[in-house]
């Protein structure tokens, strides 16, 4: 590290030697981090199940086959259909039937996802909750709910079910493996920073080789530090 007219240059060597003499503290701090998230995320946080259900929809007229303008359609309205599964009337309704009296429309909202894969008429709707039993009502709650909502405002022919709701016997959330992981890297990175911080403000003059590099003068003469003999003798004489 030089420094000039209050300008820093790092020398990218000295830092990997100083980071690799400092190896085993960087590795224990990420292990030891690491080993903190996976106890949270295993034993402290609530965990998360999501329950999924299917549903089919498609425009088509009464007493006719169904057309490729019938497809293309179908495809194009699946955005209207999630804003109207995630409307505030669907919610509320689905809060009111199943009297989630500690849930708002807002909080509900925030629990349920809509997905409508490329290409297809086929909404997925999922919920997530920390039973997964009441996820699998609200599901199928809201599908009930959201199907007849979309044929009164859509003016469909039907909505049909592709799957009912499942019942979740495995937690969605958190991950440990990815808690456990992105905490070993967050400790890893905290320690090299402390690193790179404390050496950044070490301004002190170790040895001569720093004194010719940091202050740009020739050492003339060293004076080695010597113990005293005298101190020695007492001790060894206090041992005996």
């Amino acid at each position: 590290m030089e420094k000039h007219n209050d300008e820093i240059e790092i020398d990218l060597l000295e830092v990997i030697h100083i980071l690799l003499g400092r190896l085993w503290i960087i590795l224990g701090a990420g292990v030891l981090v690491a080993a903190v998230c996976f106890v949270i995320s295993k034993f402290v946080l609530t965990p998360i199940y999501e329950s999924t259900t299917k549903i089919y929809i498609l425009n088509k007229s009464d007493n006719t086959t169904v057309t490729y303008s019938d497809v293309q359609m179908g495809t194009q309205l699946t955005k209207d259909y999630a804003e109207l599964i995630n409307s505030r009337y669907v919610l509320e309704k689905v809060i009111s039937q199943l009297s989630l009296d500690d849930m708002e429309y807002d909080d509900l909202l925030h629990k349920v996802s809509v997905n409508t894969p490329t290409d297809t008429r086929i909404v997925s709707i999922t919920v997530e909750h920390t039973n997964p039993a009441i996820a699998m009502q609200i599901a199928d709650c809201i599908r009930e709910v959201a199907g007849e909502h979309i044929q009164n405002v859509m003016d469909i022919d039907a909505v049909n079910v592709v799957e009912p709701a499942n019942m979740p016997t495995e937690k969605a959330g958190p991950s440990v493996a990815k808690w456990t992981l992105l905490g070993g890297i967050a400790g890893v990175f905290l320690v090299c920073a402390i690193i790179l911080i404390l050496y950044l403000l070490d301004d002190s003059i170790k040895s001569s080789d720093d004194v010719e590099k940091y202050l740009g003068l020739s050492t003339l003469a060293l004076i080695p530090v010597a113990i005293e003999e005298d101190s020695v003798k007492k001790g060894k004489a206090k041992r005996k």
